[in-house]
């Protein structure tokens, strides 16, 4: 018997996500991203099928990695354009009651003193739904634009993060104590100065002095979200992460990344079980086996090639243009997402360019699983038995129709088969996901920096 399976949909800010060319399909909706109401009718579908949340991944810069430019990007709308995913936590938020709001910030890009802000203010616009998903960047383009000349290397990009997150813990946690804003009419005292401190932090890579700007939101610490598979990514998210996201092309990497993630927060103090794991996968299905298949077929009539391997490459750091379509992929070292060409250059199969760009057309680096509610329901519990997985992060095909068509024909095999909710719980998204407080539990890092004077002396000694 499978364990509860959890969805979360897989979307951005842009034209074509993870299924390049897409677009173009008569039914796509992704064109529509500029508009609010693309987003509210998505949230109602979701909401309908008791999503855990909506992912919203984000890059700063563009693809410029194949053939050596961001032609192929711009001219098959391969995430560019791209806007501002943190705005969209409020109007999400307006038009449902308990869908979770995962937003991606950088911390390669985003000041902590300032986003620590913006996190707080939306976390209390949607009253505790606000998720981080925590990414350190991968794309020269975007550290080129903002004056910084190139990106980090892959792992000094991770010595950063930990410290942006001490930083926000510092911020969100400890800067105001738990009774300091008292809203007192009679007194006309909004909030007692000497129960707001500031934080005192002087690092290697930052220096915030002051107060947090916010009063504590219902989450204080919006739920934290991690995407890193690499040695450094893991032992990140070991750390810090309430949620993990993998993208695994098979199940056996897939068994031995969710293994890796658990062990290691147990040595870091951690309940193993606390860290939920995402796995990356696109379901197409239908009523019957046959009509999921066609389907299928239909949709791959609009893959663009070229905008498969404009993904391939910025991903990886590898211009795949350079190639011929049946040389096979070799691991290079590039400061890209190092995960990403460890899985395809050194796992369980030998891929030739050709079949990367055919297998990334639809739904990027993750699989594709067809056929009728019963056949993928089978699927989905196979995967979770075999890899210990909590859920899946699914990506869409076609706007809005692949998340419609899971809300109508999947959810309900799921829920029949006892193995998917059948309504949310109360509260924050914290409280959703785990069943108990809206805060951090206190075997967090985040818990150490709820008393800042007493960390800014340890800290001074």
């Amino acid at each position: 018997m499978s364990k509860t399976i959890r969805f979360n949909a897989f979307e951005m800010n842009c034209v074509g996500h993870q299924s390049p060319g897409l677009w173009s399909h008569p039914r796509d909706r992704s064109w529509e991203y500029k508009d609010l109401v693309y987003w509210t009718d998505l949230a109602k579908i979701l909401e309908k099928g008791i999503f855990d949340g909506i992912f919203i991944a984000d890059v700063i810069g563009y693809y410029d990695v194949y053939k050596g430019s961001n032609y192929h990007a711009l001219q098959q709308g391969a995430q560019i354009p791209v806007n501002d995913p943190l705005q969209l936590a409020a109007p999400i938020a307006m038009v449902t009651e308990h869908l979770g709001i995962g937003i991606t910030a950088s911390t390669s890009f985003e000041h902590p003193y300032t986003f620590a802000r913006r996190l707080s203010t939306a976390d209390h616009h949607t009253k505790g739904r606000l998720g981080w998903n925590i990414v350190t960047s991968y794309l020269e383009s975007g550290a080129k634009n903002i004056s910084e000349g190139g990106l980090r290397r892959h792992d000094n990009r991770y010595e950063v993060a930990n410290e942006y997150v001490e930083v926000l813990y510092k911020l969100l946690e400890g800067s105001w104590e738990s009774g300091a804003v008292v809203r007192d009419r009679s007194k006309r005292i909004f909030a007692h100065p000497e129960k707001v401190h500031e934080i005192g932090h002087k690092g290697k890579y930052f220096e915030v002095p002051g107060y947090h700007l916010s009063e504590p939101s219902p989450q204080r610490t919006p739920v934290l979200y991690q995407a890193g598979a690499s040695g450094a990514g893991k032992a990140f998210a070991a750390q810090h992460a309430e949620c993990v996201f993998v993208a695994a092309p098979s199940q056996s990497l897939l068994k031995a990344y969710v293994s890796d993630v658990r062990q290691q927060a147990a040595l870091a103090g951690r309940d193993p079980k606390k860290v939920l794991t995402y796995t990356l996968v696109t379901v197409i299905v239908d009523e019957t086996d046959a009509k999921a298949h066609a389907k299928f077929e239909d949709y791959k009539r609009y893959v663009s090639y070229d905008g498969a391997l404009v993904f391939m490459s910025g991903w990886t750091g590898i211009d795949f243009g350079q190639y011929a379509p049946t040389d096979l992929i070799r691991k290079v070292e590039t400061n890209a997402i190092v995960s990403t060409v460890e899985h395809l250059a050194g796992g369980d199969k030998a891929w030739t360019i050709e079949e990367l760009a055919t297998w990334g057309g639809v739904g990027g680096l993750g699989p594709v699983f067809v056929g009728s509610a019963s056949t993928v329901a089978d699927i989905l519990e196979q995967w979770v038995d075999a890899t210990d997985v909590d859920g899946f992060n699914l990506a869409y095909a076609v706007a809005h129709e692949t998340f419609e068509d899971v809300v109508t024909y999947l959810v309900p095999e799921l829920q029949r088969r006892g193995v998917y909710p059948t309504a949310y719980k109360a509260g924050t998204l914290r409280e959703k996901l785990f069943g108990e407080g809206p805060l951090l539990p206190e075997n967090h890092p985040a818990a150490r920096f709820r008393d800042i004077e007493k960390v800014k002396r340890e800290q001074a000694s």
